[in-house]
């Protein structure tokens, strides 16, 4: 289904190409009738939009609460969770960081001169104070954080809540099960959703092709190749991070991983290569009961390559309507991602979701998003590969801090995993077993 929606996107948007050719020949740059048109076009990648902002509040909260809530109170699975967070944290940290420098260094967005429907506020043009920024992540209301899609107050609720529930232990079952059940609700809204990006792709590419050309084209073409050369110092970096501690054995891990990173990156969804990921693992020496804690806890807390473009992406857009951003602006920018991305699920393209929601929290313009939308097919697809480097490394490393690390495993040995223990751990999802 998801290949199919990759079809489909690209189709939407050759044909957008098309219409938008069309439409930039057949008028004067300034025609009433051709901005008629654009406007007209722009409503599909609107309507998307909207879609995508319903979601956001109800997964975040869920995926949150949820996630904490069944960690357990093992004094192992405590210890090895503090390790991969402090390792997330870090990757993160880094990843938007690159994408920052890149975004500033290569200026990919200068000179669109796109105009925002909205006034911008001041929140994006002048740098934050601390005690204005502080304020602002601490709600005076949930169901207002909620209405208002303020991810930084859904999440500092969510945490609040997942504790709670944890603490009140068999009472919460309920809540558990409602909160776990609201994560596959919200999951398949978000697969419904999807199913309409074809058509705002096809109306945001006509509608910008139309205003400005093929000229645009040109602009997308550099952008992905300077996205594409950050994600690969990014790979460089996280490989050399874990050659520290895993040493002559990082060049096995990467032959091990090599068929669920193009799986995923084929696939455009870091979840496409979890199962092939799990069964890799087990042979480069990870025992399963720790990767059946680190890669689910990785594929909701580190996404280094969603990390680098929401980063790379948010300050793209700003660039494209012209306005500057203060790099102390861009640093609390940075930290509002970091924190409001942890928990979001690794479904295809949700780094748009984390991306709508900064967005409004800056006051820039979320339109922004539909210069995106025809080409994010192709940068989701690197960015989800990246996803699972980062979370195998990860895995991997923690295992080795751990003493846990074992042999490697003859592929076609008596002790490989059977494809009945792959899928078994695949149907398992995000749930967590504890460490024994």
């Amino acid at each position: 289904m998801e290949k199919r929606l990759t079809y489909y996107i690209l189709l939407g948007m050759g044909l957008g190409i098309a219409l938008g050719f069309v439409l930039h020949g057949a008028y004067d740059p300034k025609a009433p009738a051709l901005l008629a048109w654009a406007d007209y076009l722009k409503l599909l990648p609107d309507v998307f939009l909207r879609l995508i902002k319903m979601i956001i509040a109800p997964l975040v909260f869920a995926t949150i609460v949820t996630g904490i809530a069944g960690m357990g109170d093992s004094t192992a699975l405590g210890r090895m969770g503090a390790k991969a967070l402090g390792w997330f944290l870090c990757a993160s940290l880094v990843s938007l960081l690159l994408g920052m420098a890149l975004v500033n260094l290569f200026q990919p967005g200068a000179g669109l001169s796109m105009t925002a429907l909205v006034p911008v506020g001041e929140l994006a043009t002048g740098q934050l104070s601390l005690r204005h920024f502080v304020l602002e992540i601490f709600p005076d209301s949930a169901l207002g954080a909620m209405a208002n899609n303020n991810v930084l107050q859904i999440l500092v609720f969510s945490v609040f809540a997942g504790i709670a529930l944890s603490a009140i232990g068999a009472k919460g079952k309920i809540l558990l099960d409602a909160g776990e059940a609201l994560v596959q609700l919200m999951l398949q809204i978000t697969g419904y959703v999807m199913q309409f990006a074809p058509f705002a792709v096809f109306g945001a590419i006509a509608s910008i092709v139309a205003q400005k050309g093929l000229g645009i084209i040109v602009t997308y073409g550099v952008l992905v190749s300077e996205f594409y050369g950050g994600l690969l110092l990014l790979w460089v970096g996280l490989l050399a991070a874990g050659a520290v501690f895993l040493r002559g054995r990082i060049f096995a891990l990467i032959r091990y991983i090599r068929e669920p990173v193009l799986l995923t990156f084929f696939t455009a969804s870091s979840e496409a290569g979890l199962p092939k990921l799990f069964e890799q693992l087990d042979r480069f020496g990870v025992p399963r009961r720790v990767s059946g804690f680190i890669l689910p806890l990785g594929y909701g807390f580190n996404l280094d390559g969603s990390m680098m473009y929401t980063s790379f992406a948010t300050l793209f857009i700003a660039q494209a309507y012209g306005i500057h951003m203060p790099i102390g602006t861009q640093l609390l920018m940075l930290l509002t991602l970091m924190v409001s991305s942890k928990g979001i699920a690794s479904v295809p393209r949700a780094s748009m979701v984390v991306i709508a929601a900064t967005l409004t929290q800056f006051h820039l313009p979320v339109e922004g998003i539909a210069l995106l939308l025809g080409i994010d097919t192709f940068l989701d697809m690197g960015r989800s590969a990246t996803n699972v480097v980062g979370n195998a490394v990860a895995t991997a490393v923690i295992t080795q801090s751990e003493g846990m690390l074992q042999p490697e495993m003859d592929p076609d040995g008596p002790h490989a995993p059977t494809p009945h223990d792959t899928a078994e751990h695949g149907r398992r999802g995000l749930h967590i077993d504890p460490v024994q």
